[in-house]
């Protein structure tokens, strides 16, 4: 039988503690925040839905998106047991120099339209957890004032080689110039893919005022007067080019980019050099062959071609072909510190977020790119303990297993020899 007894006043405080309030409603929703998809319910209550939408959309279908999420999901672990790791070191050298995770910030265009603090926000949070920021060609904040932001940390630059190419032959001058020591030139962007969310939104910046819009806005009066009380939103790197938004956005995107221009921008460039949006293997053996830096497996985050391969699932075949020389990089899907620990474990140098830190973007400005890195972080050194993992550099293939939903069908001739064969 339990014997009970009432408690004594004096004890009731020894029994029970209470929570001491979290007064900044900031820091209390950042705080019970325990995922990336935390962050993005959040960012989707306090951002608009033409903003919100131009983050969290792809192309098309949204199958190339969907399909890179699922890779990282149906992946098994095979930890090591009796294998202490009670001290995780997640530090890595990635293109000549440190990082102290495996993973750093994709570049993004229009970052400021999500939440006025944008690249600086992002630079700043970068920075401060010593992991490289990359800068997108159509950013909205400049490349000096990135390189203010993170004076002493890894900058990144990435490059859309523009129909007027001397545009792009000077930032690639002015990235030089500020000591960004990374140059990711990028080739999956000959045109712009068909994102059907913004068409249906009717997005444009700066934003259309309509009755949806105001609508839209009643909910959100934090992003307007952020919006309406800053600096105008545009293309920092590109504002001295002149024109609407159409037609910078048309300046970008030059389907006749070859590989001469990557050998003209190569001779420009000092520093290292990355080719984003490889998608076959042949290609990035071509270009290790040709002696690139590095090469970034990416489907560009689902925006472009719709259908493209999962660049997770293409990493162990490309790690195979191009050997130690070349970096191999992947971006495309990443929500989860497990998804970086699997990318490493199957090859990868580093990893790339983009959405992820955009949601903590528009989750709280600066302090959401703290929570999302911190998020990331956590999960990233749980993982590894418990896969008995004490370093980067200990992570294998035999660490995982790929799962797959899908199973190539075989080609038509293959198939037709195989039928005569078993009549």
């Amino acid at each position: 039988m339990v014997k009970r007894q009432f408690p004594k006043p004096s004890e009731i405080f020894d029994l029970l503690h209470f929570k001491t309030p979290t007064l900044n409603a900031k820091k209390r929703r950042l705080d019970n925040s325990l995922t990336v998809w935390d962050l993005r319910k959040i960012a989707k209550r306090r951002t608009p839905k033409a903003a919100f939408d131009y983050t969290d959309g792809a192309a098309e279908g949204e199958l190339s998106l969907r399909r890179a999420r699922r890779a990282f999901q149906d992946i098994e672990f095979h930890p090591d047991i009796l294998h202490p790791a009670e001290d995780v070191d997640t530090s890595c050298e990635i293109l000549g120099g440190p990082s102290s995770m495996p993973f750093g910030i994709a570049p993004t265009g229009f970052t400021r339209l999500m939440q006025t603090e944008g690249e600086i926000a992002g630079a700043g949070a970068a920075g401060a957890a010593g992991i490289p920021f990359t800068l997108s060609t159509l950013g909205t904040t400049s490349i000096e004032d990135v390189k203010a932001a993170n004076p002493r940390g890894r900058n990144w630059f990435q490059l859309y080689v523009m129909r007027k190419r001397e545009i792009s032959y000077a930032l690639v001058e002015r990235a030089k110039k500020a000591g960004f020591d990374t140059l990711m030139f990028t080739v999956d962007t000959p045109v712009a893919g068909a994102r059907l969310r913004d068409k249906r939104n009717g997005f444009s910046i700066p934003p259309q005022i309509t009755l949806k819009t105001v609508l839209d806005a009643v909910p959100r009066p934090w992003w307007w007067f952020d919006f309406l009380t800053t600096p105008k939103l545009e293309f920092a790197s590109l504002k001295s080019t002149g024109g609407t938004v159409g037609e910078l956005l048309d300046n970008a995107m030059d389907p006749t980019i070859s590989h001469d221009d990557l050998a003209v921008i190569r001779s420009m460039w000092d520093g290292k050099i990355v080719v984003k949006g490889v998608q076959t293997v042949a290609d990035a053996k071509r270009l290790a062959d040709a002696g690139v830096d590095g090469v970034l497996l990416s489907n560009h985050g689902g925006r472009q071609l719709d259908r493209a391969p999962v660049p997770f699932h293409l990493l162990p075949h490309v790690v195979r072909e191009v050997g130690k020389d070349t970096a191999v990089m992947v971006d495309t899907g990443i929500m989860n510190g497990a998804d970086i620990v699997a990318s490493v474990a199957l090859g990868a140098d580093f990893a790339l977020i983009g959405r992820a830190y955009l949601y903590g973007l528009m989750a709280g400005g600066r302090a959401g790119v703290d929570r999302t890195i911190a998020i990331l972080r956590d999960e990233l050194v749980r993982t590894m303990k418990l896969l008995g993992v004490s370093s980067i550099a200990e992570l294998e293939p035999r660490h995982i297993t790929q799962l797959t939903r899908y199973v190539p069908v075989p080609k038509l001739a293959q198939h037709v020899a195989e039928s005569v064969g078993s009549a």
